[in-house]
């Protein structure tokens, strides 16, 4: 071999030598390789990062800081004046309040059993009907639809979510009701033996039995406010669901996932977040919500666990219908009535709140 040839190949060996050695160092920076570095290998020096924030990055982090505080003091201060105004009766009444049924403040003799009670029995039912229609609603808008229906789509989920409730209230009262009483009959002589699904003063035997008893009860609350809140949570999850990252979609699809198993281990996976926090708004809105309830209901304050039957009652109606005529005494108990449904509504959120950010959204996928 020529002196020349050597010089070749020793020069190649040096230079494969100092690339494996970048590589090595670039593997100890990264944690990847627990070799330690050669005594005269170079080290780069660390060079402190400084932020430079100018008068708009100082504007906008006082406005949003101060805008977050201003939402809290609020929030507080309702707590603090529904507390106030409602100390009266909570003081007469003391745990009892929690624990009665009747409403009559006049006489001394009074609770929100029965209408906490239905309360969450309406918001329950509205949600185990809107929560399916919402995600279905959302998952075809955002993987199925065709462009131009999309854009049809969001707009009249998005109308949906803005009638006032008043209107659904019409709906239901002058049109849902007369068409649910035959699937609500159908339900309760096929399933009457589940106990919350029967009603006591119906017989499925007798052909003279008259279908007035399903009417103003508790499903068809919760029907109506089903249909208030499946557009607000559709439009949060489609939203949540259309930032899915289009690198794992097309990388579970090229190895071989169907269009449903793509969303399925994908979509889902990375819009769990926003599938909690579209339940819990609209978890919220149907335990707050008043006139859409009042004009279906059959207001009654006993504790009626048959939810087909008529009859039933909130705290939001029971303060619609109550406070025209109120005493002072009774509009006391109307406020710690108040208290009771803000208190639960915050619950609601600061628990969404705890589990989405335990979620990990989007990790799993």
């Amino acid at each position: 071999m020529s002196q020349h040839d050597r010089r070749s190949s020793t020069d190649e060996r040096a230079a494969l030598a100092a690339e494996i050695e970048d590589e090595r160092r670039m593997l100890r920076d990264l944690g990847l390789d627990d070799s330690p570095a050669p005594a005269d290998a170079r080290v780069d020096p660390r060079r402190p990062l400084s932020t430079r924030r100018g008068w708009q990055d100082n504007l906008f982090r006082l406005g949003s800081h101060g805008g977050g505080v201003v939402v809290l003091a609020i929030m507080t201060l309702v707590g603090l004046f529904l507390l106030i105004r409602g100390f009266g009766a909570i003081e007469k009444a003391g745990w009892g309040f929690l624990g009665t049924q009747a409403w009559e403040p006049n006489s001394g003799h009074f609770g929100i059993a029965a209408v906490l009670f239905g309360t969450v029995v309406i918001a329950l039912i509205a949600i185990g009907v809107a929560l399916p229609l919402a995600i279905g609603t959302a998952t075809y808008i955002s993987e199925y639809a065709p462009q131009g229906v999309k854009r049809l789509l969001i707009g009249i989920v998005d109308l949906m979510a803005a009638i006032p409730s008043v209107v659904y209230g019409l709906w239901g009262m002058f049109w849902l009701e007369g068409q649910i009483l035959p699937v609500a009959q159908w339900i309760s002589t096929y399933f009457g033996w589940i106990p919350f699904l029967s009603v006591p003063k119906f017989d499925p035997a007798d052909p003279l039995a008259t279908p007035t008893v399903f009417t103003a009860s508790a499903f068809l609350a919760g029907l109506v406010v089903s249909m208030m809140v499946a557009p607000i949570a559709a439009s949060i999850m489609r939203e949540v669901f259309s930032q899915a990252p289009i690198g794992e979609r097309e990388g579970a699809l090229a190895l071989g996932a169907s269009k449903w198993g793509m969303i399925r281990s994908v979509v889902f996976p990375f819009g769990l977040a926003g599938m909690i926090g579209g339940t819990m708004l609209g978890l919220g809105r149907a335990l707050g919500e008043t006139i859409a309830v009042y004009l279906v209901i059959s207001p009654i304050f006993v504790i009626n666990g048959h939810v087909l039957s008529t009859g039933t009652n909130s705290i939001s109606s029971l303060i619609a219908l109550r406070y025209g005529e109120a005493s002072r005494f009774e509009l006391s108990a109307l406020m710690a009535a108040g208290l009771v449904l803000f208190l639960i509504t915050m619950a609601v959120n600061f628990i969404a709140g705890f589990i989405i950010s335990r979620s990990r959204s989007g990790a799993a996928s």
